[in-house]
């Protein structure tokens, strides 16, 4: 007979309250963990939307030479895209998604390396459009 840390078998497992057995045709299931989530849902993070919006305007300026490579972080009050020239570099810009801030100053915001806020807003397309500046051509 197995000891009580060691179950060998599925009869050990049900025993022991490690396996629950599942509806119908009686297949067993891992039991609920007893430790809670590690909090995966409590991060903020882009929508689907949002990663297509920064990833269009990302995809023109690497098309252009302008970036070569980003970061996507997700933490508890922000979620922050970072865009790089290089990547041994500091990040150019950073794009973040603070839901704190969503009444006060918008949701999104545009920051460069040095810290400098360029534009904040509660639509991501017109806070990112400050990155995305057209080239236009000057008579003299």
């Amino acid at each position: 007979m197995a000891s009580m840390s060691e179950p060998d078998t599925i009869e050990d497992h049900h025993r022991l309250g490690l396996l629950r057995t599942g509806r119908g045709i009686g297949s067993a299931f891992p039991a609920a963990p007893a430790i809670p989530p590690t909090g995966v849902a409590d991060l903020v993070t882009f929508s689907r939307d949002e990663l297509r919006e920064i990833f269009n305007l990302y995809g023109r300026k690497v098309a252009n030479g302008e970036w070569r490579d980003y970061a996507i972080d997700f933490a508890a009050h922000k979620a922050v895209f970072s865009i790089y020239r290089k990547a041994t570099e500091y990040a150019l810009y950073s794009i973040e998604k603070q839901p704190a801030l969503a009444r006060r100053h918008g949701l999104y915001s545009v920051i460069t390396t040095t810290g400098l806020i360029l534009r904040r807003g509660s639509e991501l397309g017109k806070v990112i459009a400050v990155l995305d500046k057209k080239i236009k051509l000057v008579a003299r």
